[in-house]
C-alpha cells in the first residue's frame, strides 16, 4: 500500500518519496524507529491494525501511544480476511464448519500468525460464534509467518484458517483453497458468492485488515495539512481507486478525523479481544 502512493505522492509533493521496509514485532520495530525521526513531515508512518490496533492489547508496555504520539493523516485501506478450508474437508458451507466445531469440541485446529488480522478474526469468531455464551473450541496452530503457513495449507497440514483476500484469491481461483466468509459486513466484490460471517448469522461480526498514512506528533500544521490534501487526492484519483478494487479493497473514508476515529475504536474492540481470550505478547 505505502508503494502504490508513493510515485503520486513525489509527483504531489515535488519530493522524492522512497518506502523503507522495517520488520519485526508486528511492525512495531518500524513504527518505534520512525518515531525518533523529527516531526518535520518528512517522515511518513504507515499505521496499520498490527502495531496501532492489536498491540496495544498485547503489550501494556508498547513504546508508543498510538493515540498521542501520532497525527493520522488518512486511512489508506480496507479489506476482510477470507475464511478457507482445504478443498479435502467435508465442509461447503460455514454453517456446516461451525456445526462440525460445537458437535467435535477441540478435534478441529487451524493455522495463525501471532497477532495478524487473521489471528483476532479467529478469536472474534471463537468468542461469538458459540451458543449461549459458550465459546467456539478449535485448536490454533502458531506460525512464524504467512508464506509457511499458506504452504501448509495448501499441503492438507492444516485444515483451515483466515487470510487476507486478495493473498487467498489465486488459490480460490485455481481450486485449491474453498472459502466459507469473509469477515466484512459487506460482500467483497472478488467473491460475490461467499457470504459474510454477520450473514450467517453471527450478529455484528468483522475484522478487517487495515493501514494508513500517518506522521509524529508535534508535525506542524501547515505540513499536516499539506499532506493531508495531497493524501485525499491521491485516495480518490480514479486511478488507485481501479487499482484497489480491483483486488477486493474498499477505500475507506479519508481524511485525519475519520481515520483517526476509526483507530482509536480498533484499539477498543481489539483489547477487549485479547483480553477475553488471555492472549499472551509472543
Amino acid at each position: 500500500m505505502a508503494r502504490m502512493i508513493a510515485a503520486p505522492l513525489s509527483q504531489a509533493l515535488g519530493q522524492p518519496v522512497i518506502v523503507e521496509n522495517i520488520g519485526g514485532a508486528g511492525g512495531v520495530i518500524g513504527t518505534q524507529r520512525a518515531l525518533q525521526a523529527a516531526a518535520d513531515g518528512y517522515t511518513l508512518i504507515q499505521t496499520g491494525v498490527g502495531q496501532n490496533a492489536v498491540a496495544h492489547g498485547l503489550n501494556p508496555k508498547l513504546p508508543y501511544d498510538s493515540m498521542k504520539d501520532f497525527v493520522h493523516l488518512t486511512q489508506v485501506h480496507s479489506g476482510p480476511n477470507i475464511l478457507v478450508v482445504h478443498p479435502d474437508q467435508p465442509f461447503k458451507t460455514f454453517q456446516e464448519l461451525v456445526a462440525y466445531i460445537k458437535q467435535n469440541p477441540g478435534k478441529l485446529s487451524y493455522g495463525y500468525t501471532h497477532a495478524a488480522s487473521g489471528h483476532m478474526a479467529m478469536e472474534l469468531l471463537k468468542q461469538v460464534g458459540g451458543d449461549k455464551g459458550q465459546p467456539l473450541f478449535i485448536v490454533g496452530i502458531p506460525y512464524r509467518g504467512g508464506g509457511p503457513m499458506m504452504q501448509d495449507m495448501l499441503g492438507g497440514q492444516i485444515p483451515m484458517m483466515f487470510i487476507n483476500q486478495d493473498v487467498a484469491l489465486a488459490h480460490v481461483k485455481a481450486g485449491k483453497l474453498r472459502p466459507l466468509a469473509v469477515t466484512s459486513q459487506a460482500r467483497n466484490p472478488l467473491y460475490p458468492d461467499v457470504p459474510t460471517i454477520a450473514e450467517t448469522g453471527v450478529q455484528g461480526y468483522e475484522a478487517l485488515s487495515w493501514s494508513g498514512m500517518s506522521v509524529k506528533a508535534g508535525t506542524p500544521q501547515p505540513i499536516v495539512d499539506k499532506l493531508e490534501a495531497a493524501l485525499k487526492k491521491i485516495m480518490a484519483s480514479p486511478e488507485i481507486v481501479q487499482r484497489m478494487e480491483g483486488v477486493g479493497f474498499v477505500v475507506p473514508a479519508q481524511g485525519s478525523k475519520p481515520y483517526t476515529g476509526f483507530v482509536q475504536g480498533e484499539i477498543t474492540k481489539w483489547a477487549r479481544v485479547i483480553q477475553t481470550a488471555g492472549i499472551q505478547p509472543q
